[in-house]
């Protein structure tokens, strides 16, 4: 991970998506995506019964969902100090090795961008 705290508008937007949902929801993680249309999608941690996933995992399965056909870039806001093979895999799947991950504390400080590859 390289750590970097420069972001452009488009990847803050994404940050303050994905930090809107973690503090709304009161969960570990939020989480949001760009597509290759400019649409993004945000959500938190999903933590049921019987289906748990990471909040970017979720937001990957929201954009597939909504039809989008690639990712331009994605954020996670968390207390983790990486963000995990399981996270960059999804993202990987829809966006190719590429794809820009940003990582951001729960202020939003932008923390380390890794590629999703």
């Amino acid at each position: 991970m390289t750590e970097s705290t420069e972001l452009g508008p488009e990847d803050r937007k994404i940050v303050t998506l994905a930090r809107s949902v973690r503090a709304r929801n009161a969960v570990p993680e939020g989480a949001a995506v760009r597509d290759e249309t400019g649409r993004t999608y945000a959500a938190g941690t999903v933590a049921l019964e019987s289906l748990r996933l990471s909040a970017l995992q979720t937001a990957v399965a929201m954009a597939v969902a909504g039809g989008a056909t690639s990712l331009e870039a994605a954020a996670v806001v968390s207390d983790a100090d990486t963000v995990s093979d399981q996270d960059r895999a999804a993202v990987r799947d829809l966006g190719g090795p590429d794809t820009p991950v940003l990582l951001a504390g729960p202020d939003g400080t932008p923390r380390a961008s890794v590629s999703a590859g």
